[in-house]
Order: C-alpha cells, then structure tokens, then sequence
C-alpha cells in the first residue's frame, strides 16, 4: 500500500517549529491525536467510528482464500513477550523433503494477498504466508521509536517464528517492506537462509541529495506534506470512518481488477480496508523507519557488504512499476562473485505477484527448482 512516497515532508514541519522550539510539544500532540483516531474512539453513546474488528478481518480474509484449491492451515505461532505470527501453512506430504518457501507481504498487506499464488507454489514445496509483527493478524504491540530497533523487532520475530515452526532453512520471499526484512533477517542469520527473492524491494537506496532540484515539488504539496506528516501513514483511512470502504474502493480501484479472475464483488478492497484500520503498530513501525518521501532512513544498500556471498538473490521487478530498478543492478556489481539474478514481469506493477500471477508464479518456481 505504501511505496516510495509514502510519507510526507516531516522535515519542513521540524525547520519551521525549530525557530520557536516548538518541534516537541506538535510532535506530542499529534501523536495524541494520532493514538485517539487509531484507537477509532468516540463516545460510547454512538457507534463505532472505524466499522471494524478483528473478528471483521479474519472474515475478510477468509472471503481471501475461499478461492485457495490446497489444503491449508491457519494458526497464531507464538513468540516472544506474549506475541504470535499468524501464519498459514500449505504442506503435502510428497514434497516435505523441499525447503519451504516463506512469504512475507510488503507494507498494509497481509497473507490474503498471496491468494493466486498460494496453490501453484506449493505445488514444489511446502509454503509458508506469515503477517509480519504489527500487521495482519498478527500481534501489534508497541515498537521501538529508534529506527535501529524497531527493525530489529522486526527480525527477530521471524527468527523466533522459524524456530517455533522448526525450520531449519528457508527460501524467503518478501514484497516490499517484506524484501527490506527478509536481507536484515539473512545478514543476521545468514545459515537460515538457502536464497533470498527480493520481489519490488523497498528500503534499498539512498534518499538522493538532489531530489528536490530534480523534481521539484509544488508548494501545495509541501503544504500538505508538512501538515499531515505527524500523522501514521494510514491515519486518514481511520480517520474518515465509515467512509473508509468507499475510499479503498475509490482511491485503489485497481485492486479489484488485480484479483478480478477469483473475485467479482468488493472482497478485496474489504481486506485492504480491515487490515489498516486495526491498531497501527507496524505501520508506526514503518513510519519510524523512513524519512520524508518514503526513504528508509537506514538504506539496505549501504549493508549489502555484511550478507554472505553464498546466498544467492533473485530480484523480480514489474515492469511498469514506479519503484525504481536501479538498486537490483546495483545489487549485481556490489556482488561479482555472488548469483544475482535480475527478473523483469512485463505488464506487472508494484503488485506483481496480483498483477501478473501466472507468469510471476514460474518464475519463482524457476527460482527454488534450482535449489532442488
């Protein structure tokens, strides 16, 4: 849901209330304001503001994966400090002995988006769909406000979540934010992980010096930008209320047309809704872990150094896709003596994985056959 512009010009509210010192006392109260709308209060006398609940999501994604052919299970895994991945498990009993491919879905997403993907993929192997910390239904306990750390929460969740299910190696495919944690996750724990996809990565360059001189920004848009920016990336689908289904609908029509061969009706957009109105944990996660524009404030390409050059990558870009595919050819000369495989989807945006299912399918099998 979130790609490189994700957030707002947080920086030209702090240069502004700099001069009078007043950067702390805004940054409080809109966080205030930020925690009553995720909160979605009003008072008792009227009805809920958000028309949400947890038992609405799992609804939601249960109507996701009524399409899903394959025998699957659904299930909380446990970690730490009272916390659980919710996590679906498709695996067959003939192919038990391949290493199991784990998804893990970009910012906003969640398991029920892998729906046309799920039954062919595990046609090779065993397949694991994991809600990230903070997203889904997984737990949303509150992260750490110093960028460094909340990512590290993010990574040891999947460490924790591995060695609960007992996995001894994984293919880990992450879209998005999920690509950024699956290379924080293997340079830590690199003997976990027998090949990396990387599927539209966020989170690997640097913000460019000269973003503003090349593309120059309307006023207006600062304005906004600077108004909105202490707000939680998603703050304004809470905010509108009932409204908020209509806006999905409105603003991203084009989920619906992604998933239009299973789905003719408003399920999609439905799960999209029920997954960001909840408690927003990852995504004050991910605010935390981004300067304005949308850039990761701890870039992935600056540590590329730091993963072992015996895992391989595969990258898989669509090819009409705003995020830009330079950090994969980057990726490639940082690593001469490293397999770096560069896969283009055409026809495929951002959502290749929706846009293009089948063609993005094989390829990923092309992919882990080659481990076999």
């Amino acid at each position: 849901m979130a790609e490189q512009a994700a957030t707002g010009d947080r920086g030209v509210v702090h240069r502004l209330l700099s001069v009078v010192g007043a950067d702390s006392l805004v940054d409080s109260v809109w966080g205030y304001v930020d925690s009553t709308i995720r909160w979605c209060w009003i008072p008792n006398w009227l009805p809920s503001w958000c028309p949400t609940s947890q038992i609405q999501l799992q609804t939601a994604e249960d109507k996701m994966l009524r399409c899903v052919d394959s025998f699957f299970s659904k299930q909380r895994i446990p970690i730490s400090n009272g916390n659980w991945l919710w996590t679906l498990t498709i695996s067959s009993d003939h192919v038990k002995n391949k290493t199991p491919l784990v998804l893990l879905h970009g910012f906003g997403g969640g398991v029920g988006l892998w729906a046309q993907n799920l039954d062919t993929l595990s046609q090779r192997g065993p397949v694991y769909a994991v809600d990230l910390l903070g997203f889904g239904q997984s737990s949303r306990p509150q992260f750490s406000t110093v960028t460094q750390e909340a990512e590290e929460q993010f990574v040891e969740s999947i460490e924790q979540w591995r060695a609960k299910i007992g996995l001894e190696s994984m293919i880990l495919l992450g879209h998005n934010l999920g690509g950024y944690l699956a290379v924080s996750y293997s340079i830590k724990y690199p003997h976990r992980v027998k090949h990396i996809l990387l599927v539209e990565p966020w989170g690997f360059p640097q913000r460019p010096d000269t973003v503003e001189a090349d593309r120059p920004i309307p006023v207006w848009i600062k304005a906004l930008g600077a108004m909105f920016s202490p707000f939680n990336p998603l703050a304004g689908l809470r905010l509108v209320g009932p409204l908020g289904p209509t806006l999905v609908q409105t603003l991203r029509p084009d989920f619906k047309k992604k998933f239009s061969s299973m789905f003719s009706d408003n399920t999609v957009s439905e799960y999209i809704y029920h997954l960001n109105v909840q408690t927003p944990s990852g995504e004050t996660a991910f605010k935390n872990m981004t300067v304005p524009y949308g850039w990761a404030k701890r870039p992935m390409l600056q540590r590329m150094d730091k993963l072992q050059s015996e895992i391989p990558i595969s990258i898989i870009y669509g090819s009409r896709s705003s995020i830009d595919s330079n950090s994969g050819s980057t990726i490639k000369e940082m690593r001469p003596s490293s397999h770096v495989e560069i896969i283009t989807i055409r026809g495929a945006g951002h959502y290749v994985y929706a846009d293009q299912p089948e063609d993005f399918n094989h390829r990923v099998l092309q992919v882990c056959e080659k481990l076999d």
